[in-house]
């Protein structure tokens, strides 16, 4: 055992003192392993910091322990076929069906309801083309977590009674009121004016698209102004995640009642939450893995296949090495584990170097982007492991041809 083990720290340092007297050569050999190391973890690092800003800027927008009942949301993807059937059959939410639901959800803390709609704002010679409006009941502050920097939210009294109020986006504020309060001034929407009450913090965008362009008004001003009676999403939040899915559950089934849907029968609506939206985005991530890690890895192939070539020059270099080891009593077996080590080794410092290479990498395009851009250890073994796996088959016919050598021969060449 003592002597197995004297063997293999023997032949370590060996194969590092091959390595060193050849520094450019192994670093130019090493190159391919350490940009396919390194591609890896980038590639991974991206999948999952995607993922991370996607659940993000949505989680901001929906707030949490939030569902939301519509019409049709796309949650995953479907053919065209899929997509037309769930079109005819699936019918917007109608204001008799969110009161229903409003009335009789007893797990859910709040109940409210929103409407969309787009619209051009003028002021003066100031214009904004297609800003979202939102008409929302008062309580999808506290449902979607909506913080103000100036302000408030309209009441539920100022809902009922139709008021003229507003609370805007960032983008409105600073193209209509960019160096001064916008509290207490009005816009007009469709000629109709409205007193603004309250500014929404900023949001940022989301894959370019702003998130800020926006206005908030009464649900019930939001009808007269669009002559709008359906399309309404049911909006609903509890307020600690213990009993959430099973809010979702019960909302569910007070609108498949109220529609009359017996249990086999299939909902004709949508239903949208955060953890849907969660496992959406990992199957996402999960096929775009699939795709590009592979192709990535193939760059790990080419360098095994460089590692392979300058292991067999290695080889022809230290034919009388070989020989003379032979000659004093080193077997076939021992011989092949030594060139099998130095290539393994060489393709280990490369997938550690790779791995540092990434970690800078993955700092400077998540900073350029704006990005968290997450390391995940499975990633990291993955590459380190697949770059130690290639330095080992790479190594295999060069440490077969070594052990191969006849030590008469190999002493005589040099």
């Amino acid at each position: 055992m003592r002597q197995l083990y004297s063997f293999y720290t023997d032949a370590f340092w060996i194969a590092l003192k091959s390595i060193l007297e050849h520094k450019l050569r192994a670093f130019l050999t090493l190159i391919g392993i350490i940009i396919g190391v390194a591609a890896v973890i980038v590639v991974g690092a991206s999948i999952q910091g995607l993922k991370t800003y996607v659940i993000d800027q949505v989680s901001k927008v929906l707030g949490s322990n939030h569902f939301m009942i519509t019409r049709m949301a796309m949650m995953e993807r479907v053919s065209d076929e899929e997509f037309e059937r769930r079109n005819r059959l699936y019918r917007d939410v109608t204001w008799e069906e969110y009161n229903y639901v409003r009335e009789n959800c007893k797990l859910c803390t709040y109940v409210g309801a929103q409407m969309n709609a787009g619209a051009d704002l003028q002021e003066g010679t100031v214009e904004m083309p297609s800003v979202r409006m939102q008409g929302v009941t008062d309580n999808m502050s506290e449902i979607e977590d909506k913080t103000l920097v100036e302000g408030r939210f309209f009441s539920k009294e100022e809902v009922e009674r139709t008021a003229a109020v507003a609370v805007i986006g960032m983008d409105v504020k600073e193209k209509f009121f960019e160096f001064t309060s916008p509290l207490g001034k009005t816009l007009k929407i469709r000629g109709v004016p409205v007193t603004i009450i309250g500014v929404e913090q900023k949001r940022g965008s989301f894959f370019g698209q702003s998130q800020d362009r926006h206005m908030y008004i009464p649900i019930t001003l939001h009808n007269q102004i669009f002559s709008r009676t359906g399309g309404l999403q049911i909006h609903g939040k509890t307020a600690t995640p213990d009993n959430f899915k099973a809010s979702i559950d019960e909302a569910n089934l007070l609108l498949r009642n109220k529609r009359q849907l017996l249990g086999s029968q299939e909902s004709n609506f949508s239903v949208v939450n955060v953890d849907e939206f969660n496992s959406t985005m990992d199957s996402i991530t999960g096929a775009i893995a699939a795709v590009v890690i592979p192709i990535t890895m193939i760059i790990l192939v080419v360098g095994g296949i460089v590692v392979m070539n300058i292991m067999l020059v290695s080889v022809t270099e230290r034919t009388f090495e070989v020989g003379l080891r032979k000659a004093l009593g080193a077997t076939r077996n021992q011989i092949l584990l030594q060139f099998l080590i130095e290539s393994a080794l060489l393709c280990v410092v490369g997938g550690l170097l790779g791995l540092l290479l990434a970690t800078g990498a993955t700092r400077l395009v998540g900073y350029l982007l704006e990005m968290t851009m997450t390391i995940t250890m499975f990633y990291v073994i993955l590459s380190v492991a697949v770059s130690s796996i290639i330095g080992v088959v790479a190594g295999l016919y060069p440490a077969w041809k070594a052990a191969r050598l006849d030590p008469i021969v190999a002493l005589t060449k040099s």
